[in-house]
């Protein structure tokens, strides 16, 4: 045997047994019951939503709740440079999502005010002076058109981190054509309440400081004579509190933005609570908002709803501790929630459906069948008409079946119904170019070339051929992963990573066991 020749065949057994395991070793384990190592089940290849049954969402982000909370932002920015100047409270309302309207603008301020507007809103909003000193503030479509975009955008972001943090593997997050909806897919899932309630959280996390409450709304606005301060607002508790309000700054310090880990945990009465640690600034910030306010009472706003007002008693920092009432898995919920990060607007579902698992492994063991018969046709045919030859062709796409279920497990891919057809093209695609070799070896053969000759030239003068389809595949397989979402993605990945098998297999794997079969005979032959 060529010395060549023993290390083409230890490289085929190596790269058989290195993905055999991979791909092939833990379905039958699964089935038999036999031991699998941890590390080999962690890669075992996954089933996606229309297989494995799951969760199909599709909701809309609802950016207007984006454009107001710029809005307002930007209108309090403004209330505060004026005050800061030394002039009057402004009467300050936001009319729209995208307007808001000052009015009482004292005509000894009018200057600062209008430098102070250009300064804060000219960017991105048009001034429109009106009668006795009021201005209209519109947000300009520019401005509004990257803004509901970049809402969209943080809000799959912040979907994909909440949903991987359920444990699930490989959801399908794609935003549709219509600009504003998500699709939200996850295959496996089976608490579905449980991962509604978490992606439609907002968790917008705030601390601000309570200036009056608890207590009803009537009596708090008692106090203020029927009217809030600007700078304060009226917010309603949770829990323990529901039907009580707290009068709070506007304005928070720190928000969960700051946030830099959140867990659950358990407070001072061993109940569970949220533990929370800060980035540098925020702790800096709530160092001095602490420090500043020792014996006030400090509201932890979730969502715009007070969870806890606890007294200020000492300096905080960096650290701190969320308790509501909660349980242990409400508890757990909303450290998922905080550490993904809030959402920049609420969501709406538009259409919920749940797949079955039955209805999964039914179209598991329809593709299974359909392909297993559809193989085994082929390669009876290809035995039939191209005899001893036709058995290389048949260990070649074995060996491809194998190859591309360890690479395929390797990569963490995921199996679907249009997956399976992928897995079925590049059967095809292998049978194919087996068929190119051995048509070009017979028409080397019929001109009277010898046996090793005709051999060699038919796998190289068929290699340019080969890799012209492979490579123009590879392109449009490319394509439709990057555009395509959930399944056809899956049908990207197991035709791409078929494509390269399958020139190993057709290429490498066929010619080698050509060269065995030659090393084995004294008169070069072949049966084709």
């Amino acid at each position: 045997m060529y010395k060549n020749l023993r290390w083409k065949l230890l490289t085929i057994f190596a790269v058989l047994v290195v993905f055999g395991g991979l791909g092939v070793y833990p379905l039958v384990a699964q089935r038999y019951h036999l031991p699998l190592p941890g590390w080999v089940e962690a890669k075992m290849l996954k089933l996606g939503l229309d297989l494995k049954g799951g969760v199909h969402l599709e909701m809309r982000v609802n950016t207007d709740d984006a454009l107001k909370i710029t809005t307002t932002s930007v209108s309090e920015r403004l209330r505060d440079a004026m005050k800061a100047a030394g002039a009057p409270d402004l009467n300050i309302s936001v009319t729209s999502p995208t307007t808001f309207r000052v009015e009482g603008v004292p005509q000894a301020n009018d200057s600062q005010f209008r430098a102070s507007a250009d300064e804060i809103a000219g960017e991105n909003y048009d001034r429109n002076p009106l009668a006795g000193g009021a201005y209209e503030f519109r947000m300009r479509q520019s401005a509004e058109r990257t803004l509901r975009n970049d809402a969209v955008e943080q809000a799959m972001q912040t979907i994909d981190r909440r949903v991987n943090a359920l444990g699930v593997t490989e959801p399908s997050i794609a935003r549709q054509s219509s600009g504003e909806r998500l699709l939200v897919q996850m295959p496996g899932l089976t608490d579905v309440a449980r991962a509604k309630e978490i992606i439609r959280s907002t968790a917008i996390l705030e601390f601000r400081l309570v200036e009056a409450g608890p207590a009803s709304k009537e009596d708090l606005l008692k106090q203020y004579n029927g009217t809030l301060p600007g700078d304060m607002e009226m917010l309603p508790g949770s829990g323990a509190e529901s039907g009580q309000f707290y009068v709070v700054k506007k304005i928070a310090t720190v928000t969960g933005q700051d946030l830099r880990v959140a867990r659950p945990g358990l407070d001072e009465n061993n109940q569970p609570a949220v533990l929370f640690e800060l980035k540098s600034q925020g702790a800096v910030n709530f160092g001095k908002l602490s420090g500043e306010n020792l014996g006030r009472y400090l509201a932890i706003i979730l969502d715009n709803r007070v969870i806890s007002a606890p007294r200020l008693e000492g300096r905080i920092t960096d650290s701190g501790r969320i308790s509501g009432g909660f349980t242990s898995e409400s508890a757990n919920d909303l450290a998922l929630t905080l550490r993904s990060g809030a959402l920049p607007a609420s969501l709406t579902y538009l259409e919920e459906r749940v797949v079955g698992p039955s209805l999964g492994a039914d179209s598991v063991r329809a593709g299974v069948i359909s392909s297993a018969v559809g193989l085994l046709l082929i390669l009876i045919f290809i035995v039939w008409y191209y005899k001893l030859a036709g058995v290389n062709a048949v260990i070649a796409l074995v060996f491809n079946l194998v190859i591309l279920l360890g690479l395929m497990a390797y990569f963490g891919a995921t199996m679907t119904l249009p997956g399976i057809a992928g897995f079925v093209l590049t059967m095809g695609m292998g049978v194919d170019s087996n068929v190119l070799i051995f048509e070009r070896i017979k028409e080397e053969l019929e001109a009277q070339r010898g046996v090793r000759a005709s051999i060699n030239a038919g796998f190289s003068r068929v290699f340019l051929t080969l890799l012209d389809t492979h490579v123009a595949s590879l392109i449009a397989a490319a394509f439709l992963f990057q555009f395509g979402t959930g399944p056809i993605r899956g049908f990207a990945t197991t035709l791409s990573i078929g494509l390269f098998v399958n020139l190993f297999t057709s290429i490498f794997v066929s010619k080698t066991l050509f060269e065995l079969e030659l090393s084995r005979r004294k008169t070069p032959s072949i049966s084709i």
